[in-house]
């Protein structure tokens, strides 16, 4: 009898282990292939439980949560969506995320260890936390301006505050209503196919995720470096350059849409946008000094994210005479996000002084105590501080007497540089018309906002004056917006 006991514990035991070996194989060793089988709706049912965390501008609610009582409960809901969707991006039960909502998802989701009231709480409870709050740079009353002054039309805004690096705008047009995406249903599907669809690119964030030629806004860069290397010393000497004037090692002429502009000195040639004196300098300063000055501004740049990722701007690094002239009038190959010629004219604002832009101010929890907050930084100087102050009263001259002129406001100090760059071979469609700028109040140390404005759809009877009729009065109902 006591044998049998023992033998039928014996079995029992090793019943037991192999119990026990087999859940350890399921939840340990299997544990990332079930997690990862498409069939598995756990993640998916816990994700959706709770409300997400929301998205604030200045204290206004941009994102909540609709309780639907299907199996994945809560799905996404958006304020204003079109007019903050190059903002807050999406979040979607079939199609993931994207923007703030993907960059800051484990706040929103209430994953983020910050959030827990002690290190590894967690861990130690299983408890799911709430959703946390993501508070942007964001100026409502900017950000609608900006909205409003596109018009629906092909292009982006962005606004910097240039002593920081805050984002106070940041607009994409055409745009999309991101609740549209939000939930799982056949609606949502027809959305998506529809929108993928559009050869407009409703879902192309055209401010961070889009490189335009940056045309004549360029010729800040240029002008930056013939002033930092020295072959301009006086902004008001004849600068002997030919009109027309023959690229270097080519028989291609280069021709001004402005008069006046055979041996215009620097800061008339940067009034009226002439081609042939930007071209000149470019050729004469070199490659190299125009990639240092260019790179020193953001252009080149790898992992820019505010916290979104930003496409790189881009100018090449080996070029012959022709095409760094040809580049450093915005064309050749350079290319640029509205963002990084923002943060051109908020260098030039701030004296030279190159700070990292940022679209997030701080990081809360459920409760709407801060757990994180971002501070200004500041990159290496994009120039000296005379460099910066001969350019800022050369954008000045350009608003009150030059290209410019549609973005003057009474009252405020205002700079700029219009700019249109060629669009298709033999520049065969419509242009991009440009414009970046700042504003200063009076008495004010600094500009309090930094404006790039592109418009894809632009009509234009020659180059930097469409820049001047189509982006710069958009960039002048932003800055007013924001100085208001």
């Amino acid at each position: 009898m006591i044998r049998n006991t023992r033998i039928a514990a014996a079995c029992s035991l090793l019943l037991f282990l192999g119990l026990l070996l087999g859940a350890a194989r399921v939840q340990v060793l299997n544990a990332p292939e079930y997690d990862a089988n498409p069939a598995n709706r756990r993640h998916a049912l816990d994700r959706y439980a709770q409300p997400r965390g929301d998205i604030f501008a200045a204290g206004r609610r941009l994102t909540g949560s609709t309780d639907t009582g299907q199996d994945l409960r809560y799905e996404r809901s958006y304020t204003h969506g079109r007019r903050y969707a190059p903002v807050t991006g999406f979040a979607s039960q079939l199609y993931g995320a994207t923007l703030l909502e993907d960059a800051e998802d484990r706040v929103l989701a209430g994953t983020d260890p910050r959030l827990a009231p002690l290190p590894l709480w967690g861990d130690l409870t299983r408890a799911r936390r709430r959703g946390g709050q993501v508070h942007t740079t964001v100026v409502p009353a900017v950000q609608k301006a900006a909205f409003r002054a596109l018009r629906g039309r092909k292009g982006a805004v962005v606004a910097l505050e240039p002593a920081t690096g805050r984002v106070l705008a940041l607009v994409s047009s055409p745009g999309y209503d991101p609740a549209l995406l939000s939930g799982n249903s056949p609606a949502t599907t027809l959305a998506w196919e529809r929108l993928t669809a559009d050869p407009g690119q409703p879902l192309l964030n055209r401010a961070i995720r889009q490189t335009y030629p940056p045309g004549s806004t360029f010729k800040v860069i240029t002008a930056a470096a013939a002033l930092e290397s020295g072959v301009v010393t006086d902004i008001d000497a004849p600068t002997r350059t030919p009109s027309p004037y023959r690229l270097i090692g080519s028989t291609t002429l280069l021709r001004n849409e402005a008069s006046g502009c055979a041996d215009a000195p620097l800061r008339e040639a940067f009034m009226q946008s002439c081609n042939t004196v930007f071209a000149k300098l470019g050729a004469t300063v070199g490659t190299e000094r125009i990639v240092e000055t260019a790179e020193a501004f953001g252009f080149n740049g790898e992992g820019l994210e505010i916290p979104s990722p930003v496409l790189p701007s881009h100018v090449d690094t080996r070029m012959d005479p022709a095409q760094v002239a040809l580049s450093a009038i915005g064309q050749y190959d350079t290319r640029a996000t509205p963002l990084q010629m923002a943060r051109v004219a908020a260098a030039v604002a701030a004296g030279g002084r190159s700070m990292r832009p940022y679209l997030v101010e701080r990081v809360a929890d459920a409760d709407g105590e801060t757990v994180a907050r971002t501070r200004p930084e500041a990159g290496e100087p994009a120039m000296s501080p005379g460099t910066a102050a001969l350019l800022r009263q050369m954008m000045i001259d350009t608003v009150s007497g030059g290209t410019g002129g549609l973005a003057a406001i009474d009252g405020l100090t205002v700079g700029g540089k219009t700019g249109t760059a060629q669009h298709g071979v033999g520049n065969s469609e419509s242009p991009y018309a440009w414009f970046i700028s700042w504003a200063q109040e009076p008495g004010a140390a600094l500009p309090g906002v930094a404006v790039a404005v592109v418009v894809e759809d632009a009509e234009a009877d020659r180059a930097d004056i469409s820049g001047g009729g189509s982006a710069a009065p958009v960039a002048r109902t932003v800055m007013r917006a924001a100085l208001r």
